[in-house]
């Protein structure tokens, strides 16, 4: 792709990674449009009436589903989505995806079938639901309450997805071609933890409740309905030990070996000692 003559689209381009590939993609001089519903043209998942206009004169799309390509009813978002972008004239989708998620895959399908170029970035849980996603209060609070014991997961940094995402959109060298995105290692919540107490020289304990505790925590802090639900079917089905193992996504897509957790704990070292 050249710089002056294509247009890339970002969904969820103020999120973990679609800022990330925002920043890169304007750094490096591509003409980017941000997806939200904060722009003052806004993107918006649930009104389909707001896609075609963002969409217009888009070359490439960042597809970044929220909350979650799990949630029922994805897939045929995105099965609309993808048509009206195919009808747009777009060249190229790139979708964020999850492992060990039958619907996320079947999301999966749709895009690869969609008669354009594509690849999909299949991540593990991001290292960065620590330090920017929902365990950032319990952490700066000094303690870390979830519903999972010693199940080990390869938290993958959100850089990483970030830069193949940003060489996907911007080149044709990942077409078509699905890439399992892990860390190096194998961590459980309690170890990741530790790690991140370890590095900022703070005692953050990990305690581990049952999915019933957790659930009434939520609700006592007015979590909504839709993300407690998404978080019982993560803790419950996806955190079963089925992503328990490493990839070589990154290091096959970049040339590089992937973040490892102690590297990303200590770059975000301020995030959890901002209220301490």
């Amino acid at each position: 792709m050249q710089n002056n003559k294509n247009k890339i689209l970002v969904t969820g381009g103020t999120g973990k990674t679609g800022n990330r590939i925002v920043k890169k993609l304007t750094h490096n001089g591509f003409d980017t449009r941000i997806g939200s519903r904060s722009q003052a043209n806004p993107f918006d998942w649930e009104n389909e009436n707001t896609w075609k206009s963002t969409l217009n004169g888009i070359s490439a799309v960042y597809i970044s589903f929220q909350p979650d390509l799990a949630v029922p009813g994805a897939t045929e978002v995105i099965k609309n989505f993808v048509k009206i972008a195919v009808d747009e004239g777009v060249q190229k989708l790139v979708l964020l995806s999850g492992r060990g998620e039958p619907q996320a895959e079947a999301c999966e399908e749709v895009v690869m079938n969609a008669g354009i170029d594509w690849t999909v970035l299949r991540a593990s849980w991001f290292c960065q639901n620590f330090s920017e996603g929902f365990m950032l209060d319990s952490i700066l609070s000094g303690e870390v309450r979830l519903p999972v014991g010693d199940i080990k997961e390869p938290f993958v940094d959100a850089e990483d997805i970030a830069d193949v995402a940003f060489e996907a959109l911007t080149t044709g060298k990942h077409n078509n071609t699905l890439y399992e995105l892990t860390g190096p290692s194998l961590l459980t919540f309690k170890e990741a933890i530790t790690e991140i107490a370890s590095v900022c020289g703070r005692t953050i304990l990990f305690t581990e409740v049952s999915l019933e505790a957790y659930r009434e925590m939520l609700v006592s802090l007015d979590v909504p309905q839709d993300y407690i639900s998404l978080l019982n079917y993560l803790f419950t089905e996806v955190l079963d030990g089925r992503n328990a193992h490493i990839t070589d996504g990154v290091t096959r897509a970049l040339g590089r070996e992937a973040t490892d957790f102690h590297a990303y704990a200590k770059r975000n070292v301020s995030a959890w000692l901002q209220a301490v």
